[in-house]
């Protein structure tokens, strides 16, 4: 067991670890676009994407970055009056702009009242030197997390998926960072289409090779409106959309070879119903992870279980 009592590095030990103080994310919308959808690199973006499905009702990109920070504190701050708060850059490439755009628009969010640090969520493509040079002065006086997408560990499926970027940038950015002393984090679906169980797995093998911070998990969800779900409509047979039950157990195999050093922020994502198609569960988040750490429990294994501390290569 960890510090907290569950069977995996839990992301709120983390922030215990870090404030003296509750803290709560808020998501910002600052208007950024993608080089997979703007032609740079590509257009209509990762077959898998509706950024609508990860944007909460109060960021709004037609309003200003204080403007979606104070609805977001007035969402949170009811139950917590003393809450402190973290800018998290969510929607698309929050990286992809001109340098000094970008630190006009972290300022501004950092200078708000009771926001007292930065997560930033990009591509591992879109880290120009400069930009890291700012983050890593940055970090020295506040919280600094920067979250890259890595997807999948397989280029094979980046590939198919229309990421427009290798592995091998993801794992290549990801030591650069960390290597900054910046806070490190990445995203992965599990289920793209073509992986095997296997091969899902062999993702945690790979990611524990990498100096993250944390992890966040989800299955993959087919959303409306997106090119992976014209794939679904006429290839069903390419996809495995895992059963609840089935999921829960994966998520279980894959953190036992997880390195446990890893805080893990999530193990699933639920995105809205009127744009899900499937896998409908129909589970709050809170409900699905309870079922995971049960699992844990009644397998009587933990985070990092089968994990080699041979396999570290940072």
């Amino acid at each position: 067991m960890f510090s907290n009592n569950k069977p995996y590095r839990d992301f709120a030990e983390f922030f215990s670890a870090k404030f003296p103080c509750k803290v709560q994310k808020i998501s910002v919308n600052a208007g950024f676009t993608c080089p997979n959808r703007d032609g740079s690199k590509g257009r209509g973006g990762c077959t898998y994407c509706n950024n609508q499905s990860f944007s909460p009702g109060y960021g709004r990109p037609t309003k200003s970055i204080s403007e979606q920070l104070a609805d977001g504190i007035t969402f949170f701050s009811h139950k917590y009056p003393e809450m402190k708060y973290l800018a998290y850059f969510q929607s698309y490439t929050n990286t992809y702009d001109s340098l000094d755009s970008l630190i006009l628009k972290y300022e501004e969010a950092l200078s708000y009242p009771g926001v007292v640090g930065l997560i930033v969520g990009t591509r591992p493509d879109c880290m120009p030197a400069e930009l890291l040079d700012y983050f890593e002065v940055l970090s020295k006086k506040t919280f600094v997390m920067v979250e890259y997408g890595v997807e999948s560990t397989l280029n094979k499926t980046l590939e198919r998926v229309n990421r427009q970027h290798t592995y091998e940038e993801s794992a290549g950015m990801i030591r650069e960072t960390a290597g900054r002393n910046i806070m490190t984090g990445a995203h992965m679906i599990l289920g793209l289409p073509g992986e095997s169980t296997e091969d899902i797995l062999s993702h945690a093998d790979t990611l524990s090779r990498l100096p993250l911070t944390t992890l966040k998990l989800h299955q993959l969800q087919i959303i409306k409106g997106t090119a992976m779900a014209k794939e679904f409509r006429l290839l069903p047979e390419s996809f495995h959309l895992f059963g609840l039950d089935e999921y829960i157990d994966l998520c279980v195999d894959f953190a036992e070879r997880l390195n446990p050093a890893i805080y893990i922020e999530r193990f699933t994502s639920q995105s809205p119903k009127k744009l899900l198609i499937a896998p409908a569960w129909d589970q709050k988040n809170y409900v699905v992870t309870e079922k995971i750490i049960k699992r844990f429990l009644e397998r009587e294994t933990w985070q990092g279980r089968l994990y080699s501390p041979q396999q570290k290569s940072f």
